[in-house]
């Protein structure tokens, strides 16, 4: 939905399409090329893109792809509707802890490793606010707000930990 959104922006090639989503939306996971041109290919099957235009280009023709009526309609019914709140009841973190337990380990001592891990990675998304564009701070938020949820969490559960060990050793 994305690259059709960047779509309906401006008629792009494959490679601008890459570029515009790695600035905007890629940070720390770049949109493979492949991925592009077989979302592409998708989408034009389905009727929602098509090629306007191929011109040669360095490595083999570039085709340059132009959002539909069909494509522009499902743009505007995905930018309207909520994204699914995400109660995240099944998480690793969660597998690990009830694992630990169960096997007799130290649970508390991972909870403590993973602690640190937020922490670091915090910092680390602080920084990108200090010296980046407001979608960098602003995606940087975003991360972080999940962090602190995650160490409230780590938190609530070290408190617990005896009554869970309790509740899931047989």
């Amino acid at each position: 939905m994305t690259l059709l959104g960047l779509l309906e922006r401006e008629p792009s090639h494959g490679y601008d399409l890459k570029r515009d989503y790695d600035t905007y939306f890629g940070r720390g996971k770049p949109l493979p090329f492949g991925q592009v041109y077989s979302t592409l290919s998708r989408l034009a099957r389905d009727g929602k893109v098509v090629i306007s235009e191929v011109e040669p280009g360095v490595g083999g023709e570039r085709k340059r792809y132009i959002i539909t009526e069909v494509g522009a309609t499902e743009v505007e019914s995905w930018l309207t509707e909520p994204v699914d709140a995400e109660p995240h009841l099944q998480t690793v973190l969660m597998a690990k802890v009830v694992l630990a337990l169960m096997l007799g380990r130290n649970a508390e001592a991972y909870l403590d490793t993973q602690r640190d891990a937020h922490l670091r990675r915090m910092r680390e998304l602080t920084e990108i606010k200090r010296t980046g564009s407001l979608v960098d701070a602003l995606l940087a938020d975003h991360g972080m707000f999940h962090l602190e949820a995650d160490l409230r969490w780590i938190d609530t559960t070290i408190a617990r930990l005896d009554a869970l060990a309790a509740a899931v050793r047989p």
